[in-house]
C-alpha cells in the first residue's frame, strides 16, 4: 500500500500536501483501494469557506457514497475538474492526478493535528 511519507493524512483516510498557505487534498490509496471502483466526484463547495471537517463533497463508488471532510478550515479554491470526466484517476492515482481540491487554509496551527505517515499507517494497520 502507498502511504507517501513527504503527505500528511487524517482520520478520514484523506492526503493533506501542504504548500505554503495552499493544501492540496484527495483520498488515500487505502480508501480508494476500500471504495472500489470510482464513478463519480462532487464538490460544489468551490469559493466556499468551510470550517475543518465540514463535508466539502462526496465520492460515488459503484457499492457506496461517502462524504468527504475538509481537513482544514479555509476556502477552497480548486476543484480537479479533470475528475468529472475521469472520476477513475482517484483509483489509479490518488495521490497525483487523482487530487480533489486546493484549500486556501486560514488556520496553520490546524496543521498540528494532521497525522503523519507512520500515524496514518497505525490507524489502518498498514
Amino acid at each position: 500500500m502507498n502511504i507517501p511519507s513527504d503527505l500528511k493524512y487524517t482520520k478520514d483516510h484523506e492526503w493533506v500536501k501542504i504548500e505554503g498557505d495552499t493544501a492540496t487534498v484527495g483520498i488515500t490509496d487505502f480508501a480508494q483501494g476500500e471504495l472500489g471502483d470510482i464513478v463519480y466526484v462532487e464538490v460544489e463547495t468551490v469559493d466556499e469557506t468551510l470550517d475543518i471537517e465540514e463535508i466539502f463533497g462526496t465520492v460515488e463508488a459503484v457499492k457506496t457514497v461517502s462524504d468527504l471532510y475538509l481537513p482544514l478550515s479555509g476556502e477552497i479554491i480548486e476543484f480537479n475538474e479533470a475528475l468529472e470526466d475521469e472520476p477513475e484517476k482517484v483509483n489509479t492515482d490518488p495521490y497525483g492526478d487523482g487530487w480533489m481540491i486546493k484549500v486556501k487554509f486560514s488556520d496553520a496551527s490546524e496543521l498540528d493535528n494532521l497525522l503523519s505517515a507512520d500515524d496514518y499507517k497505525a490507524i489502518i494497520g498498514g
